[in-house]
């Protein structure tokens, strides 16, 4: 009798404990999970910020309606940062403090995100599928961070890598931000220089507002670049395009990462984007509308929103799909290290991505795809895979 005594006592404690320790973990209760995320609403990133917030939204509003996780509904709180780090941080700091989010989700720009890994790293709050690509999304310490996508850096080596031999070109410059992603994309352009013997002969820095290019794209003329990897805002890298064609320079080759592989990029009006080439993490939304997985999506989102989705609404659907997954894979007595290790747990082929997303105890980045396209009358058409 004393022993079943003791088994049940030490039985309750261990769930008492494991209550505790829910009750104690910051964003949870018994009905509900909190998420937040500190993205561009209104800024220069504001058509990739936009989308993806709708896109999770979505599949959030699915999996309540479907009655939440365990138990649990889901709440998305968004602070629009405008892609100013001023405002970024602030938007950490209600949304830690006064929400007590459980984690990040969908977070935009490289530079806002390591600024808020100050306040995110000593609490231990997890960081997921941030909208940057920079390598820095996984800096030390990795224990609670998951990006979902390749890299800026090796988004470039690849883009440069490809315009240049497939063009038979060997000069290679940059239009860039100064800032985290700037230079990311930056170094792995001329990582790739190094890599497939180019040169690389000339850059120009600009302002997130910068809307005049012609003396720069003068410059890059002068010194005879042929291939220019771009890192600049979603007008900007329009703006280029177009300024450079009126100029007649119609043999420079433009190169942008993931930030620009945009639908909204590829159907500006009157073919001005016609050959810009993108290297990216994933493949267009727009090219498998017809396959099953992403015609339900769009229907859903444009049934929900009235438009159809921009690429990287399927981002935002897809990181809120992870999020799901690993709450249900964590189960009923959820904390911050329970949900880390159903992160690393997941393994499977997302569909509406048309990509393997795997995570592992060393392995906090998704998906390793590096996707090559070129905006061919209005739309990304895939080239090859790296």
């Amino acid at each position: 009798m004393k022993n079943f005594l003791k088994g049940s006592l030490a039985a309750l404690a261990t769930v008492a404990m494991t209550q505790g320790a829910v009750a104690e973990t910051q964003g949870v209760s018994d009905t509900e999970v909190v998420f937040g995320s500190v993205n561009d609403l209104s800024g220069i990133f504001a058509a990739v910020g936009v989308p993806a917030v709708h896109g999770a939204n979505l599949r959030f509003k699915q999996a309540n309606e479907a009655g939440g996780v365990h138990g649990r509904t889901v709440k998305f709180v968004v602070e629009d940062n405008g892609y100013q780090l001023p405002r970024a941080m602030q938007g950490y700091n209600k949304l830690l403090n006064r929400d007590k989010v459980f984690a990040m989700l969908l977070s935009m720009g490289t530079p806002m995100n390591i600024a808020g890994f100050r306040l995110l790293d000593p609490k231990g709050t997890p960081n997921l599928s941030p909208l940057s690509a920079s390598k820095e999304m996984l800096a030390e310490p990795v224990h609670n961070k998951f990006t979902a996508f390749s890299s800026y850096y090796d988004q470039a080596t690849a883009g440069v890598a490809y315009a240049a031999k497939e063009f038979g070109l060997k000069n290679v410059c940059s239009m860039y931000i100064p800032s985290d992603f700037g230079n990311e994309l930056l170094a792995g352009a001329k990582n790739s220089v190094s890599l497939n013997d180019l040169n690389f002969v000339s850059e120009t820095t600009h302002k997130p507002d910068e809307a005049d290019f012609v003396g720069s794209l003068t410059k890059l003329k002068g010194a005879d670049c042929q291939v220019v990897m771009l890192a600049l805002g979603v007008r900007q890298v329009i703006t280029v395009v177009a300024t450079a064609k009126k100029m007649g320079l119609a043999d420079m080759k433009f190169v942008t990462g993931s930030s620009g592989f945009l639908s909204v990029v590829a159907a500006v009006p009157g073919g001005v984007t016609e050959g810009l080439i993108a290297s990216s993490g994933w493949q267009d939304l727009s090219a498998r509308v017809a396959d099953p997985v992403p015609a339900k999506f769009v229907a859903e989102y444009t049934a929900e929103y009235g438009e159809a989705p921009a690429g990287f609404a399927m981002i935002g659907y897809s990181a809120a799909d992870q999020v799901i997954r690993a709450l249900d894979a964590a189960g009923k007595e959820l904390t911050t290290e329970s949900f880390i290790a159903a992160m690393e747990t997941l393994d499977f082929q997302d569909d509406l991505m048309a990509t393997r997303i795997s995570y592992g105890a060393d392995d906090h980045q998704g998906a390793d795809d590096i996707v090559i396209s070129v905006v061919e009358s209005g739309f990304w058409k895939y080239l090859t895979s790296k």
